[in-house]
Order: structure tokens, then sequence, then C-alpha cells
């Protein structure tokens, strides 16, 4: 069965829902989605009997908004803690500890840090809400001398953040700390099967503009980075699935890998793939497959066969956050045709309300690998080119 939650449902997946009956839980989000009389929509009630009838149960969320629903209404299925042991990052830290442990890390309080001592932090290091979502929240901090300014941002922003989205999904109250990895940075789509065997999906490289950017602007996939990582990630994602004994169980994991190929999960994602509908549309709009029904349908992608004519091809996740330094209330407008204009083939463009959230939209892209160029502009822009601000 499926959850729509907010903050956003895409037309592809309203559009698989429809076309092959997804069972679909009759929430607020799901009739606001135009879902009201369908055979296949379950009142509450229902899914709830459903889960309790059904021994490999199946779920997918378009959003992590939705764990509160499965946390109130599905505890004796288990799931509520098997989400947690992800969603909550030093949970997870601890977890993992067996497959990294000379890796540090150290949970502390938002309240706590001011007292926070720093010669018992390895420098440099990353701090991240406990419970967070997208980059809200998630700093570097190079040296001592940059810690004060931290520090500021960071109550700053959880102050300017803290009603976008619930506590399950972002929790300013709690912070961990933990050394800097070095590598390059990998999202994936995955799930695991009813024998709890990972299937990858997708695989982007997460680019930045510099050293010390966090930003979530670019993440790209290819048929080389396909081919480059699909059997180590596919390795440690069957370490992960050992530790964690998860079935039919989606996520969206972030992780790094140095030169030397050894792999550190930056934070495993429950229930879903890339947030905002991201990650598995675009598979669609790059690949062909749809990664929904091939969750549903416990299939495996055949790469050998997807990536044949695929070489010399980037495909694009451009996540069009505010980065103006304008708060969304004094835009007036979004020039999305000039954005458009920058890129030799775009495949979909996705607006959302800047007003609500802190993102102008999405975009997916095509780009051949010798016009890089066009997605180096966009990573390094903060946008303010596009947009019109009232007098």
């Amino acid at each position: 069965m499926i959850l729509l939650d907010k903050p956003f449902v895409s037309d592809f997946v309203k559009a698989t829902i429809r076309d092959n009956a997804l069972p679909v839980v009759k929430t607020d989000m799901a009739v606001a989605c135009g879902f009201g009389a369908e055979p296949y929509l379950l009142d509450e009630e229902t899914a709830i009997q459903r889960a309790a009838a059904t021994a490999d149960l199946m779920i997918y969320t378009t959003s992590e908004n939705a764990i509160g629903w499965i946390a109130r209404n599905l505890a004796f299925t288990g799931l509520p803690d098997q989400i947690d042991q992800f969603k909550n990052k030093a949970k997870f830290r601890a977890l993992a500890t067996s497959l990294h442990p000379e890796f540090f890390f150290e949970e502390v309080a938002l309240d706590d840090l001011e007292e926070l001592a720093l010669d018992d932090m390895p420098l440099p290091f990353v701090i991240k809400p406990s419970v967070g979502f997208f980059s809200m929240g998630v700093y570097i901090v190079p040296d001592a001398a940059a810690w004060e300014q931290t520090k500021r941002s960071i109550h700053a922003e959880m102050a300017a953040v803290k009603d976008l989205y619930p506590p399950a999904v972002l929790d300013s109250t709690a912070f961990v700390i933990e050394q800097y990895i070095e590598g390059e940075e990998y999202a994936i789509d995955a799930y695991f099967d009813a024998n709890g065997e990972p299937v990858i999906l997708n695989i982007l490289k997460h680019v930045f503009s510099s050293s010390d950017d966090v930003s979530d602007r670019v993440y790209l996939s290819s048929k080389e980075i396909i081919e480059d990582n699909i059997e180590p990630f596919t390795a440690y994602l069957q370490a992960i699935g050992a530790l964690t004994q998860i079935r039919n169980f989606p996520v969206h994991v972030e992780l790094r890998r140095d030169n030397a190929g050894h792999i550190i999960p930056i934070e495993i994602n429950p229930m879903r793939f890339g947030g905002w509908c991201t990650t598995a549309d675009m598979t669609y709009f790059a690949y062909g497959f749809n990664p929904y029904l091939t969750y549903f349908s416990q299939q495996r992608p055949d790469w050998d066969e997807l990536l044949k004519d695929k070489g010399g091809k980037l495909y694009s996740v451009i996540v069009l956050d505010n980065s103006t330094g304008v708060d969304g209330n004094q835009i007036t407008a979004f020039d999305y045709e000039r954005l458009l204009s920058g890129f030799e083939r775009p495949l979909d463009l996705r607006k959302i309300d800047y007003r609500e959230y802190p993102v102008f939209g999405f975009l997916f892209a095509e780009t051949r690998t010798e016009n890089f160029a066009e997605i180096e502009a966009i990573l390094r822009s903060d946008l303010s080119e596009f947009i019109t601000v009232s007098p």
C-alpha cells in the first residue's frame, strides 16, 4: 500500500497509482491529490486490518511525514522500530558501529552546544540534526574559529524551519556530531526484497560547488556512475540488511566512498526513495523503468540492458532551493523559462510554491558529458538571476 503525504506528490506518482490500481490509504493528502472513490482506495481502518492480515506487507511512503501515521497505526508490525533505527541518526551510527568501529560520533542537545568542548571533537567535523531532512541544519566545521558562527547559523536556521516539517521528519532539539567523511558522495534508491536482499534502482553522484558546500543542488546519474559502484554498494547494503533484518523495505541511502574504496554511510532514509518524488521519478525519465512498480513487483533492473545506449550522457536532479538570500514572500516571480534555456535537454520541471517552502522547484535534465558546463553553471548559481523581487 502507498501512503501519500506532504509536502509534494508528483503527477508521475499519481499516474502510476491510477494506471496500476495501487492501494492507497485514504489520508487527507490522498484526497487532496484527487483520490476519492477509487476501488483501490483504502480507508484507514481497512488499511490497518490489511496490514495485520498480510505476512509480507509492502508499504511505500512519498514523504517521511507519513512516518507518524505508521507509528500511530502499525506499531504491531514492528515497522516503527525498523524505521527509527534509520531515521534517528544517532541510533543508526550506534547500529553501524560494528561496520565502522573507528568512526567518531556523538549526540548533543541543541541547548548544550554552547558548552561543547571542541578539544574532544575531531576537526573537521559535521554537525546535523539527529532527525533531519534535506540539508537543513547540516554544517561542516573545519576548525575552532568557525564554530562560533556555526552555532549562530544553526540556531537561526532551526528557528526559521521549525514549522515546515513534523518532528518525525525534522527535530531540532538534538544534533549528531561526527567526523568528516572523505570521498565522493552518492545517493542510492534501493529496496530490500522479501528475502532481505538489496535491489539497487539508481545511483546518483552528489556534486558540490566547493569543499565546504553542503547543499543538495545537483545529483548526477550515468552509465559510468552506476557501473563503477553497483557491486560494492550492493555488497554494503547486504551488510546493512544483515544488521537490521529488514524485509520489503524501500530506502534512500546517502554515503561516501573514498579513493581506496572504503564506504561510510551518511544516512539511510526509510520507507521512501528520494524526497519530493525526485530521484525515483528521474529514474523513469532516464532509464525507462518505474521504480515504484519495480519495488511492488519485486523485480530487479537489468542494468546491462538498461545502460547499453547511455554512454556519454548525464542525468541530473537539480534542486532549485532558494539560495538567493531573499525571503520567498518578497519574490514576485521566478523565471522558469530562462532557467530551462540554460539546458540542452530538460526532461521535466516541477514548480513548487516558494512562498510555502524554501525551494523554487526541481528540474530533471539530460546533458552530454562534454557539455558539463551547464551543470557547473547551475551548481554555482545562487539563482538570484531568475527572481523578481517586490519593491
